[in-house]
């Protein structure tokens, strides 16, 4: 098979507004769109913070060096199944073609529910830094949400955009996100506190006095945003080449972003000092070393950046759901109207409307259980962006694990297990850390949500994702009882369409299934 019929082997039917516009995104537009899912910002202003605090950790650079490590080794093989499987629904689309279509069916729902959790929890985090700026700055307060539903309103409103020009006002954003994360890391690293380089946070003994699994929990979240790439491979010029490249620069960056960032925050505050001035600032942590280190206006500046990477986190999240749901209604496990696109953009808007609803239903649903004056930091929308966090992120994690089994039974079916080995051995290795990462969340949910360990909450949000994936599987079944045509194609995009000769045989071996001709 020549190259050039690789390529195009799982390209979708480009008709009129039934699929998503070809060849709109290259390997910059993509990776801008998966590095704002990533927010450097957002991490080390509310992430590290909080895993400093809570686990009492100095060594924070290696966790995630080790979860870059992790992500790399997850990679291999998911990079593969990407360059094999041009798909919007990504993760439930590489599940389906290892672990069966039912199995994919459960994911889809699984995968559609986390990221508009993490939309939703996103917006949140908006309305709340916003009050605290217009607080700051101008002593005026307003309720939390009202910034809130304006940002979700506003990734509504952008998401009908065409994709490539989404991503260049994404592009945008980080630039300068990054920008400033760069030159904060660089004055934290000229000028420590302690007037010392101290390696401390990488010696490998900061580990020893324990909490290196609630760490890995806490600062996993950092890592799901690269795992979108492949969710645009429809849209995106020469996928199978574009989207690998993409993963692997993404995962490198991220780890290096990362790495160095939580570094200069032991550096900015000192080594002896960073626990106990976590504990004290929380969110505000970095903003203080910021003013401390490179000036008053650079921190007001960075506080700013900080809400609109969170909006840019926000968008990425926003179009990711939406194409989930366009998959979704494109197979049948959604509506039909789902599986359409906005004719002059190419843009999911159905799907975009979904995920604007969801975001505003939760958003509605904390605001009115909020009784406290305006301007106060209110449990409802830390409760909002704990929760949903919580929610997406272990259903992310889980999707990973999943996708690892499913590389591995993939490739062992088709007869490339010699081939593959490497892959094989990458994915097994992930899959385990990922499962256990997952675990151990579940089991550490009341310290990392700092809520009651007696209490229901640590049972519900496990619970609502399991209950969202049996549900599901459920639908799956019925598919494959009542519409074996329908669940024979889950996963495979617009792939049942083709014409080309072998194509039937080649979806038979895949699923497993007979298909309809």
């Amino acid at each position: 098979m020549s190259s050039r019929t690789s390529e195009t082997e799982t390209s979708t039917d480009q008709g009129r507004g039934g699929a998503l516009r070809a060849d709109r995104l290259g390997t910059a537009g993509l990776l801008f769109s998966v590095l704002a899912a990533s927010a450097p910002l957002t991490v080390m202003a509310a992430v590290m913070p909080a895993a400093f605090a809570t686990v009492g950790l100095v060594g924070q650079p290696l966790i995630f060096l080790v979860l870059g490590v992790v992500s790399a080794l997850f990679t291999v093989g998911y990079a593969e199944l990407s360059r094999r499987a041009h798909h919007a629904g990504a993760f439930y689309a590489h599940i389906a073609r290892g672990l069966g279509p039912t199995v994919g069916a459960g994911a889809s729902h699984v995968a559609l529910a986390s990221y508009s959790a993490l939309q939703a929890g996103l917006g949140g985090l908006i309305g709340f830094e916003v009050c605290e700026l217009i607080d700051h700055r101008f002593d005026v307060t307003i309720d939390w949400w009202v910034p809130a539903l304006l940002a979700v309103a506003l990734a509504g409103g952008l998401a009908r955009l065409r994709v490539d020009l989404s991503a260049k006002v994404l592009g945008v954003l980080l630039l300068v996100e990054v920008a400033f994360v760069v030159v904060f890391d660089a004055a934290a690293l000229v000028q420590p506190a302690a007037d010392r380089l101290s390696p401390h946070a990488l010696n490998p003994h900061t580990l020893a006095r324990g909490g290196v699994g609630t760490a890995l929990c806490l600062c996993a979240a950092a890592f799901t945003g690269f795992a979108q790439a492949p969710v645009y491979a429809e849209e995106t010029r020469r996928p199978g080449v574009v989207v690998r490249r993409v993963l692997f620069l993404a995962v490198g960056s991220v780890t290096a972003l990362l790495v160095l960032g939580s570094w200069a925050l032991t550096l900015a505050a000192g080594p002896r000092d960073i626990v106990d001035s976590a504990q004290k600032q929380g969110s505000g942590l970095l903003f203080a070393l910021a003013g401390n280190t490179v000036g008053a206006t650079f921190a007001d500046v960075l506080h700013v950046l900080y809400v609109t990477g969170v909006l840019a986190a926000l968008l990425a999240f926003h179009n990711v759901a939406a194409r989930y749901a366009f998959a979704m209604g494109r197979e049948g496990l959604l509506p039909a109207g789902f599986g359409r696109t906005r004719p002059a953009g190419g843009a999911p808007m159905a799907g975009s409307l979904l995920g604007t609803a969801i975001s505003v239903v939760l958003v509605a649903a904390f605001a009115l259980t909020d009784s406290r004056p305006p301007g106060d930091p209110t449990a409802p929308v830390t409760h909002l962006c704990a929760w949903t966090g919580a929610f997406g992120g272990l259903g992310v994690v889980v999707l990973m694990a999943a996708s690892c089994l499913s590389a591995i039974v993939y490739f062992v079916r088709r007869g490339e297990a010699a081939a593959q080995r490497w892959r094989l051995l990458a994915a097994g290795l992930a899959g385990l850390a990922l499962l256990g990462i997952a675990a151990y969340g579940v089991k550490r949910l009341p310290v990392l949500l700092g809520a009651d360990p007696h209490g229901a909450l640590s049972r519900v949000l496990p619970g609502l994702l399991v209950l969202v994936l049996v549900g599901g599987l459920i639908q799956g079944l019925v598919l494959r009882v009542r519409r074996p045509g329908v669940h024979a194609g889950i996963g495979r995009g617009d792939e049942a369409r083709r014409t080309t000769p072998g194509a039937g045989a080649e979806q038979e071996r895949d699923t497993g299934h007979l298909t309809e001709r």
